[in-house]
């Protein structure tokens, strides 16, 4: 493989992209925003000049090019990763549109943070060369990526797309049933939704909250992986405390309304200035800098 195509230039596209490039794939992008096109090679920059500070090795072959169509974008490409909104219907009309252009053998992959891969395998003509490739953020920095045949997926994509995520220098992880949310975004939300409700309740301040966990499991889980940590702490001990934790922790099904309220306030977080924190543009290039110098260091020192 030689050509890849990367459709959305978002939040993910950016450092997608910068990481195909610098594994030696000439890779094309594309975005229907005009807005985030003229805005794209800012984040190649940023992500290429990380990756440059992680010491990954890079093809002096590989090469970014925004193009102004999607059709553009996909022709002749070997590899097409969408990643437009986390919209069913949206996915699949950019599918329809990929699989109409590219050759037969490219393998066209969904980086969806949660929607099951067979889902959109039923909206397209080809879905044997369907498979989910979840990135996780930001995609140059964290190794991790989760591998997710859908229903229809032929196992020769599969074992390729294994192959793509080995060659580009990160760890695949085959998910072995396409469930929604995968298995980075089922965990992830879990300790999410217990942490806001903990917050909603007064039982602590969101800053105080992320500093327990940061330097509480989440230092652990760095070095140390949940089913390994069963293990070290001892599963008499588990099986102890969650008899009569599990009882206490949230199981709510809808969205806490401590996060609803801020969302219909307009307060998103870093993109509007402003979510469960303030933040001013000065503070978010300083925390962007901050937290990649930070990656860079944990993840050298954990030899990955």
């Amino acid at each position: 493989m030689s050509k890849a195509a990367v459709i959305g230039l978002g939040t993910m596209g950016p450092g997608i992209a910068a990481t195909l490039a610098r594994a030696g794939y000439t890779v094309s992008t594309f975005d229907a925003d005009a807005g985030q096109r003229a805005k794209a090679k800012a984040g190649f920059d940023i992500a290429t000049t990380v990756l440059g500070a992680l010491g990954v090795p890079e093809k002096p072959q590989g090469s970014i090019t925004v193009a102004e169509t999607l059709v553009e974008a996909v022709a002749g490409a070997d590899l097409a990763i969408e990643n437009v909104s986390e919209k069913l219907d949206v996915k699949i009309a950019v599918f329809r549109e990929i699989e109409a252009t590219v050759p037969k053998d490219c393998i066209i992959a969904s980086d969806t943070s949660g929607i099951p891969i067979t889902k959109i395998q039923e909206g397209v003509a080809t879905p044997a060369r369907v498979i989910g490739m979840h990135w996780s953020n930001p995609p140059h920095i964290i190794p991790m990526i989760e591998v997710i045949p859908g229903a229809q997926t032929d196992p020769k994509t599969t074992a390729a797309m294994t192959a793509i995520v080995k060659e580009i220098g990160h760890l695949p992880v085959l998910i072995k049933k396409d469930v929604p949310g995968f298995v980075e975004n089922r965990v992830l939300y879990s300790i999410m939704r217990e942490c806001v409700d903990l917050v909603e309740q007064g039982v602590i301040e969101p800053e105080a909250l992320d500093t327990c966990v940061s330097w509480g499991i989440g230092y652990k889980l760095a070095v140390v992986g949940p089913m390994a940590l069963l293990d070290m702490a001892g599963l008499d001990i588990y099986q102890a405390v969650s008899s009569y934790l599990n009882q206490e922790l949230c199981t709510r099904s809808d969205t806490a309304g401590y996060v609803t309220a801020k969302t219909q306030q307009g307060k998103l977080g870093m993109k509007t200035g402003g979510g469960i924190f303030d933040y001013t543009p000065e503070k978010i290039d300083a925390l962007r800098a901050d937290r990649a110098k930070k990656l860079v260091a944990v993840r050298k020192a954990l030899g990955v």
